[in-house]
């Protein structure tokens, strides 16, 4: 029987991360892993393949709408290939896994397929096909991540009532679809179809969408989406999903508590995503979950359970892979004896869509609630010759400052490559900058980023230079 120093269950972000940390501290390390191919949700039916497939749309959108005016002449008439969309995005998932297999490989990591699961809290049981290893460790990462959510009356098939891993892979351009849920997952693959010419209804129970966001970044999405044809429905409470086997019917309570429906061609149930620890034997050696079926943890990550950890979507928290990965570099280094640390006030969170958004930090709402005084300095993208120079003008920077001691205390932003301007927000405030510091910087000109600058001027004694 195999003996490890760790063993990691589940290969996703989180996982495989922590895998490869805990073998460059030394420690003999196994990952095991259900599925055929590494990477987990995310490089396989998660952000990899979305990011694919809103690249692909951006470009067919692009080609459609903005070349004429760029001076492009394509000529003939532009269609979208689905089926070519769909096969691109595989050979990035492809590449994607592929690279995690070599980072095993580099890092002298044994993978073992099959579902893993709890003997005793040192003995691991691993099956596959009928077929059972068991190996013995000293200490054990939980990394199972999460599966999508849904509520009674939506139950997926898998045909026409889909989740996101299905919409990846769909066959054919839907005339017609219904978004249950106005989160980021919904809005992203919804914006791929919307892009592709499908009409696009977004049925969301609360009042607004990306709710967990700052108010203000869910009203100019919300604004940014609308030109491209979405329709949306707030305060309707999802009764019903029916598969009418051409199409699909949603009965739904409106705000009036009126029942209404909605008919479509596929209908995306997107209401979240649940901690995933089906058949690991938890029972066995006695871990405790929560009432979201999370594994509870201490600070350090520990469960109730003397070496065993848990990480990612599998505990509380935000489920972002990056806040995945960072969790598995943190219980790696303490398994080690060092003393790491996560502020999980300063992990962000990104809206892939186009415009993107991205924030990090306290919203104005948060604040508001918590009786902090604070200042706001809010600088639109249309005023940055770079965005007119790509023609990417809607959005806005918007910080949030302690009004007292000017210390950035929250960065929210929509616009073109948001996604990457909000590293520059992460640092800041990991050093506890002001927004004077963030004014201060020099900012390359022309780019998207001098936006970060002009907000800070404007959170600083309104000085803002460009508006």
């Amino acid at each position: 029987m195999s003996k490890y120093d760790v063993v990691v269950i589940g290969s996703g972000p989180g996982g495989y991360v922590a895998a490869i940390r805990c073998a460059q501290l030394g420690m003999k390390t196994a990952l095991i892993e259900k599925y055929d191919t590494l990477g987990g949700t995310c490089l396989n039916v998660g952000c990899i393949p979305s990011k694919a497939m809103l690249d692909s749309s951006h470009h067919y959108h692009e080609a459609t709408h903005n070349f004429t005016k760029h001076g492009i002449d394509v000529g003939g008439t532009i269609t979208p290939n689905i089926k070519q969309m769909v096969a691109r995005k595989q050979e990035v998932v492809d590449q994607t896994t592929g690279g995690i297999d070599f980072l095993m490989n580099k890092n002298k990591i044994d993978v073992l397929h099959g579902m893993g699961s709890f003997v005793d809290k040192n003995t691991i049981k691993i099956t596959k096909d009928k077929k059972e290893e068991t190996i013995q460790t000293d200490k054990v990462i939980i990394a199972t991540g999460s599966k999508p959510n849904y509520f009674p009356g939506m139950e997926p098939d898998k045909k026409r009532i889909i989740t996101s891993t299905e919409a990846l892979v769909l066959k054919e351009i839907p005339k017609k679809m219904i978004v249950i849920g106005g989160g980021v997952i919904g809005l992203e693959l919804g914006q791929v179809y919307a892009r592709l010419g499908t009409e696009v209804h977004v049925v969301e129970f609360m009042d607004s969408i990306i709710s967990t966001m700052d108010k203000s970044l869910g009203k100019e999405l919300m604004r940014a989406l609308k030109k491209e044809g979405f329709k949306f429905h707030f305060n309707h409470k999802v009764k019903n999903v029916t598969n009418k086997g051409k199409s699909v019917v949603v009965t739904a309570d409106n705000k009036k508590g009126e029942e209404v429906t909605f008919d479509g061609d596929y209908c995306l149930v997107s209401v979240g995503r649940k901690a995933y620890t089906d058949q690991l034997g938890l029972e066995n050696v006695g871990i405790t979950t929560d009432k979201a079926g999370r594994v509870e943890t201490d600070e350090h990550l520990q469960t109730n359970v003397a070496g065993i950890y848990a990480i990612g979507d599998v505990v509380k928290g935000a489920m972002l892979a990056h806040k995945a990965s960072e969790e598995g570099v943190l219980v790696a280094e303490i398994m080690a004896g060092q003393k790491p640390h996560i502020n999980y006030n300063l992990i962000p969170g990104v809206v892939y869509t186009w415009p993107e958004v991205a924030a990090v930090g306290q919203t104005e709402e948060q604040l508001k609630e918590a009786g902090v005084e604070y200042k706001v300095g809010q600088f639109p993208m249309k005023a940055l010759g770079r965005a007119r120079a790509s023609m990417d003008i809607q959005g806005f920077v918007k910080i949030l400052a302690d009004k007292e001691t000017d210390e950035v205390l929250g960065v929210h932003m929509i616009g073109p490559r948001c996604a990457d301007l909000i590293a520059e927000a992460v640092v800041a405030m990991e050093y506890r900058a002001s927004a004077e510091d963030l004014a201060r910087f020099s900012h390359a000109h022309p780019t998207y980023a001098e936006a970060v600058k002009e907000a800070a001027l404007a959170a600083t004694e309104d000085r803002a230079l460009h508006v």
